[in-house]
């Protein structure tokens, strides 16, 4: 299960190569400004080693799915016959 504030790597990717600029967590993560290129390693990979790597709005939609409640499952009353 992946934590409020994992580590993540921060990197400039362009056409032809990926540009490691640091390790941080996912909350200083998504408070950078936007900008074209920039992506992160995948939370729940270890960040500086993974080349698995997601743009802001994708790891903004990971820990918003990770740090949200678990859904209340409502249990169906059965008969028994």
């Amino acid at each position: 299960m992946r934590k409020k504030k994992a580590i993540v790597e921060a990197a400039l990717e362009s056409e032809y190569e990926r540009q490691a600029l640091g390790i941080m967590n996912t909350e200083q993560a998504l408070k950078l400004e936007d900008s074209d290129g920039l992506v992160f390693s995948h939370p729940d990979k270890e960040a500086g080693v993974t080349d698995h790597f997601v743009d802001q709005d994708e790891l903004r939609r990971l820990v918003r799915r990770s740090t949200s409640p678990p859904p209340v499952l409502q249990s169906q009353d059965r008969t028994t016959r």
